[in-house]
């Protein structure tokens, strides 16, 4: 059976994988990207392509109107999360009111499933491993819009009826990553930076550690999600289960390219230390997920990296506190 679905975000990372998984589910696909960190020729044949941003809330309903989606995934967000602390007004409108506007046009428009990417920030510190019986504490402002749009879908569903299924994926990385956006996405940072001959720059001593996920493992989960009737109204974490340090991870980010990397030291980031999840309940709703080992992801993103080239890091236009902001990401 085929259904219409809305995929927002699906000219950037993980929506792009997402969008290729429903064409092989013989869905049709409308995206609404507004091409902040995704790129339209991340777009596959056969979709329809909608230039704009979820924040237009005319747009919106203008779009649900005349396509009327069975399935909304909504993967559109500005992920960076140590930035959000220092672009608050744009982070809650872009992921939280963003969010609201999509939501409200799902009620009106009678969608049948809301799939929403959360994040792991959503834990917050001290919390590990994080699985989905712990209250959230979420210490940035990223994290703190991302839980409140999950409220707000529980909520909802309670007062209209609107299903959905949330994930919250971690440290992802891949093919279709924006390398050349230094403030989120060490993975592609990190390679951007070798193809350039620079040295990587670390924040802290590298001791912190992230279970690093390929996106092969998750994007098929969100797309087949809405299938499996049972996962309605659930929350999983999705992701790697194997945490590595930062200097683990540069190590054999070097030994993919061929190179041993000089690595550029930077003062600490007020960030979580350790971030990894457990992923239980994703395997017992959704068995038979493909696995992949650290090196066997990176491996295929470098292939594809090495294709598309390296990326200039253009700076973010529109800081709104700079008190405690890093150096390097200041504008010179």
């Amino acid at each position: 059976m085929s259904f219409s679905c809305l995929v927002t975000g699906g000219a950037g990372f993980i929506g792009a994988h997402v969008v290729r998984d429903l064409l092989e589910q013989g869905d049709r696909v409308v995206v609404l990207d507004d091409l902040s960190g995704g790129f339209e020729d991340n777009i596959p044949e056969g979709v329809e392509f909608i230039k704009g941003s979820i924040t237009d809330e005319k747009l919106i309903e203008n779009i649900f109107s005349k396509y009327k989606f069975d399935r909304v995934y909504h993967l559109a967000a500005y992920a960076a999360e140590g930035l959000s602390h220092f672009i608050r007004r744009f982070n809650y409108n872009n992921n939280l009111i963003g969010s609201i506007n999509l939501i409200n046009a799902s009620v009106n428009h009678g969608v049948k499933c809301f799939v929403f990417t959360s994040s792991i920030a959503v834990y917050g510190a001290n919390q590990l491993p994080m699985s989905e019986e712990m209250v959230p504490q979420p210490e940035d402002p990223y994290g703190i819009a991302k839980y409140a749009v999950e409220q707000d879908l529980e909520s909802a569903h309670r007062m209209f009826g609107l299903d959905y299924i949330i994930f919250r994926p971690h440290n992802v990385y891949g093919e279709f990553q924006n390398i050349g956006d230094k403030y989120r996405n060490v993975i592609g940072i990190f390679m951007n930076q070798i193809m350039q001959k620079l040295p990587l720059t670390v924040f802290g001593d590298g001791t912190q550690t992230r279970a690093f996920s390929y996106v092969k493992e998750i994007s098929g989960i969100i797309a087949s999600s809405p299938n499996n009737k049972d996962a309605y109204g659930q929350v999983f974490n999705v992701g790697a289960d194997t945490p590595y340090s930062v200097n683990e991870l540069l190590k054999v980010v070097g030994e993919v390219f061929g190179v041993v990397p000089e690595v550029s030291y930077l003062e600490a980031r007020k960030e979580v230390l350790h971030a990894y999840s457990t992923h239980e309940k994703v395997a017992k709703f959704f068995p038979n997920t493909p696995k992949f080992t650290l090196r066997e992801g990176l491996e295929k993103m470098a292939d594809w990296a090495k294709l598309h080239g390296p990326r200039k890091s253009p700076e973010f236009g529109e800081i709104e506190v700079e008190k405690n902001m890093p150096p390097s990401w200041k504008k010179a």
